[in-house]
């Protein structure tokens, strides 16, 4: 068991879905401070579920989810971003109409992770900073669409695929700018991503759902060269990119 003093993220024997639909079932997961995690399974089971019981949006019928070591279970989603828990969802979900400047400062609050700093990371956005979100490539959105969360300065960092339907260029672009919230920044970052191979070279923990439950843990590491389980569970033989 962690101590408690440095757990951000504490999900026990949780049980949540959709209406009268259970989706994850038992699940307990903790995520502590400064660390980053995998969430790896084929698709349809349970991953974005278990992104959206985090922040508040589902029906959660058993178990409990805390964050500092208090109870969050019944809090509302905008409480539980309030207290730090940043979410890039698929959609991205960028303001169309304002340009990427704007995009930035609309979302701002206090922290390290300011104008500056986003460019920085992200130095293509620095060169688009005026366009409109909606004159902005796939990938150019993608990278707003964190760029705009981390300006929240959130405590920890919800992706859920944000590699998703991107060249090849890009998604090299992108891992490398998320490689480096990790280790150069300290974000505490939680990553669900079908390129199995490119979230374990990313993350220092794994953990693999199937059926809403989590069926494997592991150093990603570790999971990266056991190409036995990656296959069992994903179907997948991996090569380190």
């Amino acid at each position: 068991m962690a101590n408690m003093a440095d757990v951000l993220l504490d999900l026990r024997n949780v049980r949540a879905g959709y209406g009268d639909s259970v989706v994850l079932d038992d699940l307990s997961l903790e995520v502590k401070e400064g660390e980053s995690l995998a969430v790896l399974g084929r698709n349809g089971m349970g991953k974005s579920t278990l992104f959206l019981t985090i922040m508040g949006f589902t029906r959660l019928t058993g178990g409990s989810v805390s964050w500092r070591g208090e109870d969050i279970t019944r809090l509302a989603s905008h409480r539980r971003a309030r207290l730090g828990l940043g979410w890039v969802a698929q959609e991205r979900e960028i303001f169309p109409s304002l340009s990427v400047e704007e995009n930035l400062i609309v979302m701002a609050r206090p922290g390290p992770w300011n104008l500056k700093s986003a460019f920085e990371l992200f130095p293509r956005l620095a060169e688009r900073r005026r366009a409109m979100g909606n004159q902005l490539s796939g990938g150019e959105q993608q990278m707003l669409a964190i760029a705009r969360s981390l300006m929240i300065n959130p405590s920890l960092l919800l992706l859920d695929e944000p590699l998703e339907g991107l060249a090849p260029i890009i998604v090299e672009e992108l891992a490398a700018s998320i490689g480096r919230m990790a280790t150069e920044h300290g974000t505490t970052i939680v990553l669900i991503e079908q390129h199995a191979d490119v979230a374990l070279s990313l993350t220092r923990k794994a953990v693999v759902l199937e059926r809403g439950a989590i069926v494997h843990r592991a150093a990603s590491e570790d999971l990266l060269a056991d190409s036995k389980t990656l296959d069992r569970y994903l179907g997948l033989k991996l090569e380190v990119i």
